[in-house]
């Protein structure tokens, strides 16, 4: 690769894989008979089948890579209750009474995420820093003041306003004019995560099976017959958990969501000053651009990892990380001349109205649509889906019977990208930073 961007080393898979290399899979032996069939092996699918087995339940897990090849593996690591919708705007699209039960349905995403991590032991160098997101605009910090107002009153989260004259405490950056602290947010290391969530399931007595794709869901008169190539599976229930990697297999899901390619990187590691400089209180950090970006320390505080949608059309990494650079030096010029180390990508699904969805669909459970989000709320839907199966009324969550609605002539190739793209690029440029 000659671009002097990469380092000679460079790889083209994600930097978490250096801590977490995906697991060899080598698939065992599938069951003729299953209570439960979870197709995808990402936070929602494992978060299911640890619930499903620990109460009693015959599980598997089909998967049509290697285990935790996706998003899961992908993301950038942050854990908070955010959603596409600020709570002021959300309130005054739905109401204030909808958009309290949406938001404390993220805040127990939250609480239960931390609650698994420590009750599991799962080392995955979670750490509750923090998140700090960065108004582009002027009248976004105003926005951001009133999200604030509301979530003190009518939640009690923790967040705090930070003005542009104090923001080096948070970032070493000038472009913003201050922005917001949500104080009880956190980060992890995702495929630690997900190894960590893979081994108590696999523990728990379920079967785990990846490279084993599903091809097709019947209906039957007891359930469901669930076809792979390497054969059938007689299953009483099935849990559809695919999210951004949702396909034909489902076309009722399929019209719903929206898979939108997000890029990261990483760079070679930064001196110690420089890293203390950048991001001193060490949280992550995002902004309010529509053409949003987000970015963090590396667990170690060595590299930026640096994140956004910088396609058009859903492109390889090869392609999007010297564009993806370039984004880092407009926000960070300082790091013109630092190398990428790691360049990878990942679909994240998107809603048409920008909530999650779970629910029951021809007989058939999904949670899906995260938008960007999912680390929290995956694995929270995931252990709703299970108890909703076990018959436990604590499956219920704020979330549940919310429409899902497509849209006319969407299929699930989103042809709509590139002149939203287009739009919101113009959009952002008006921004000081932009």
């Amino acid at each position: 690769m000659p671009d002097p961007i990469f380092t000679a080393d460079v790889k083209l898979e994600p930097y978490w894989w250096e801590a977490a290399p995906r697991p060899p899979s080598t698939p065992p032996e599938l069951p003729a008979h299953a209570d439960v069939a979870i197709v995808g092996s990402g936070y929602t699918g494992l978060s299911a089948a640890l619930t499903l087995a620990r109460g009693g339940r015959d599980v598997v897990v089909l998967e049509a890579g290697e285990l935790g090849q996706g998003a899961s593996s992908r993301n950038a690591g942050f854990c908070g209750r955010t959603f596409n919708h600020g709570f002021s705007t959300l309130a005054g699209k739905t109401g204030l009474d909808n958009a309290v039960r949406v938001y404390r349905a993220g805040e127990a995403a939250l609480d239960y995420l931390i609650q698994l991590i420590e009750s599991e032991q799962i080392d995955c160098q979670f750490t509750r820093m923090g998140r700090f997101t960065g108004a582009s605009f002027a009248s976004h910090y105003e926005l951001l003041a009133r999200d604030t107002e509301g979530l003190r009153k009518h939640l009690g989260v923790e967040v705090e306003m930070v003005t542009k004259g104090d923001q080096h405490r948070e970032v070493g950056l000038d472009i913003y004019h201050g922005g917001q602290v949500m104080l009880r947010d956190g980060g992890l290391h995702p495929a630690l995560f997900h190894q960590g969530l893979l081994d108590r399931v696999v523990a728990a007595g379920a079967t785990v099976a990846g490279n084993t794709p599903v091809t097709a869901i019947a209906r039957e008169t007891a359930g469901f017959t669930v076809t792979t190539p390497r054969g059938r599976i007689a299953a009483r229930d099935v849990i559809v958990a695919t999210n951004g990697y949702t396909g034909g297999l489902t076309p009722w899901q399929r019209r719903r969501v929206i898979p939108i390619g997000s890029y990261m990187i990483a760079t070679e590691p930064l001196p110690e000053a420089q890293m203390d400089r950048l991001m001193p209180r060490d949280r992550v950090h995002s902004d309010t651009r529509k053409m949003v970006y987000y970015y963090r320390a590396s667990p170690d505080r060595r590299r930026v990892l640096f994140g956004g949608r910088v396609s058009l059309s859903e492109t390889d990494p090869r392609r999007a990380t010297p564009r993806l650079h370039a984004e880092l030096t407009r926000i960070f010029p300082e790091l013109a001349e630092t190398r990428v180390t790691h360049g990878w990508m990942g679909f994240v699904a998107y809603t048409f109205d920008k909530l999650p969805h779970l629910g029951r669909r021809d007989g058939i459970h999904y949670a899906l649509g995260y938008c960007g989000s999912g680390i929290s709320l995956a694995s929270y839907f995931g252990a709703r889906i299970g108890q909703q199966l076990l018959g436990r009324a604590e499956g219920r969550t704020g979330l549940d019977g919310l429409r899902f609605s497509g849209r006319p002539y969407y299929w699930g190739r989103p042809w709509f990208l590139a002149p939203a793209i287009r739009y919101y690029r113009w959009h952002d440029s008006l921004s000081v930073g932009g």
